[in-house]
């Protein structure tokens, strides 16, 4: 079996659900998107550690890209009921069946149709973040950025998706704003 290709977005790592909305991302002015075909699943199935569990796959890349707009839509518009809606339908195609392991008590992920797997855990994630800390889901605060990071900075103040590349950039035009008033 070969590797998958290089991911080559920008900002990776991010928990699940923020990472799969990440799949969207500018570069050089123009919309990029990983996910236009089963390569590009390919690539965010194995950099989420999920590519040993789903096969990509058609009907899965299909499904993937049903709850990333989900996703979108109530992480940039919380209150609509229509995204509620879409991330609530994405969650009726799996269930958490409570187990008992060596280790204690568990929970196992459980699926009637095996497409909607890498879907579900993402919209699953989305749930576990909104409980853990909401405010702390963000957009990239740069204005030519898509991006979204969960905050895990010590005071929550985290405004860029990355200080080398946005943070960067917005500090450079705040400079050159300065020294053309000058």
């Amino acid at each position: 079996m070969s590797a998958a290709p290089r991911d080559p977005r920008p900002l990776v790592g991010e928990p699940l659900s923020l990472d799969l909305l990440n799949t969207r991302w500018m570069a050089d002015g123009a919309r990029q998107d990983l996910l236009t075909d089963v390569d590009g699943l390919t690539v965010w199935l194995a950099a989420n550690g999920l590519d040993d569990r789903f096969g990509a796959d058609e009907a899965t890349l299909e499904h993937v890209l049903r709850a990333r707009d989900a996703i979108s839509t109530v992480v940039d518009g919380p209150d609509t009921a229509a995204g509620i809606a879409r991330v609530n339908k994405i969650l009726g195609h799996g269930r958490i069946r409570a187990t008992l392991t060596a280790q204690g008590p568990g929970e196992e992920p459980e699926f009637r149709d095996a497409t909607w797997g890498a879907a579900w855990l993402a919209a699953r994630d989305y749930l576990t973040l909104l409980a853990t800390a909401p405010d702390r889901i963000r957009p990239c605060a740069h204005e030519a950025c898509v991006l979204h990071f969960f905050d895990t900075s010590r005071n929550g103040t985290r405004r860029w998706c990355s200080m080398a590349a946005c943070g960067n950039r917005a500090k450079a035009s705040r400079h050159y704003a300065r020294g053309r008033e000058a």
